[in-house]
């Protein structure tokens, strides 16, 4: 609990960010785990990955919007991503994560929707979906009633549930008609609204399971944890799913072996490569979020 709260306060702290920014060990952590800032660094990473027949969605790590021309870039930005990966043959089955603070939610829920409308409409020419992000507790109930409106005209849109909302049950029986992924969520917020202990966020994540795999919809099973990779498989059996009517997600730089055994079965195994300037905040919160999300990172920097 103490690393994590280190590790959330150092997410925000500029002055802990200039300094790890510019350290060597900083550059190797974040080439494991990062798909480097731009777009065409992006699309390199997921053409590999596409060939090696994974799955891809691609998640921009970028700086919140504060006004309608920072809001529109960063849609332009999502639509080159697109077009990069076309060109690599790597757009048709991939997937944008959006994170509308990015497109302007902090500027205009409206403005933040066209932005997310354009990018869908992209998308869909490509042959390529989008989820929208629910990123944290504050801004969940913004991005879900976003999501709800982009569904009117684009229906394939999926939309993050994070387990650790008190709130996560509720929205999965709203949604679990349609593309749904389900993630344990970012740490901290307020008891009232989140589960502050992981037990507490893991019976969650389980019973959210339930209602997905029982729903008609498309569950995405975004956790290395491999106690609920394994409970997840075991429902899919039991509602009598076929493997391509669900599907695992992993991030980029972290393999689980839990989700290797399930692609070896032929389940579908998608990987979340984050890419962009913000990729300092990622990591440390990612880092905080799991006291083996550190382990992993111990092990990659000593090479093993």
């Amino acid at each position: 609990m103490v690393l994590r709260r280190v590790l959330l306060a150092a997410s925000s702290n500029g002055r802990v960010e200039s300094m790890v920014r510019t350290s060597g060990l900083a550059r190797r952590v974040m080439s494991r785990y990062v798909a480097g800032t731009g777009v065409e660094d992006a699309a390199s990473v997921a053409a590999a990955l596409t060939a090696d027949r994974f799955l891809v969605t691609l998640d921009h790590l970028g700086e919140e919007a504060r006004n309608p021309a920072q809001a529109s870039r960063a849609a332009d930005s999502s639509v080159a991503l697109l077009d990069a990966l076309d060109r690599r043959q790597a757009a048709k089955g991939a997937d944008l994560s959006l994170r509308l603070s990015v497109l302007g939610l902090h500027v205009d829920e409206g403005l933040a929707r066209d932005n997310a409308a354009r990018v869908c409409a992209a998308a869909g020419e490509f042959g390529a979906t989008v989820t929208v992000d629910t990123e944290s507790p504050a801004l969940a109930d913004r991005a879900l009633r976003v999501h709800a409106s982009l569904l009117e005209d684009h229906p394939s849109t999926g939309v993050a549930v994070q387990a650790s909302l008190r709130q996560a049950e509720d929205h999965c029986r709203a949604l679990a008609a349609g593309r749904v992924r389900l993630c344990a969520g970012t740490p901290g917020g307020p008891a009232s609204v989140v589960h502050a202990r992981p037990a507490g966020v893991d019976k969650s994540y389980v019973r959210c399971l339930r209602i997905l795999m029982e729903g008609g919809g498309y569950p995405m099973v975004a956790t290395h944890d491999r106690r609920l990779v394994e409970v997840a498989a075991a429902l899919a059996v039991l509602n009598e799913r076929e493997s391509g009517s669900l599907e695992y997600q992993m991030w980029y730089g972290v393999r689980p072996p839990a989700l290797g055994r399930q692609a070896a079965h032929g389940a579908r195994v998608r990987v979340r490569v984050p890419y962009g300037p913000g990729w300092y905040g990622h990591l440390a919160r990612h880092f905080a979020g799991r006291t083996g999300n550190v382990a992993d990172l111990l092990r990659s920097l000593a090479g093993r």
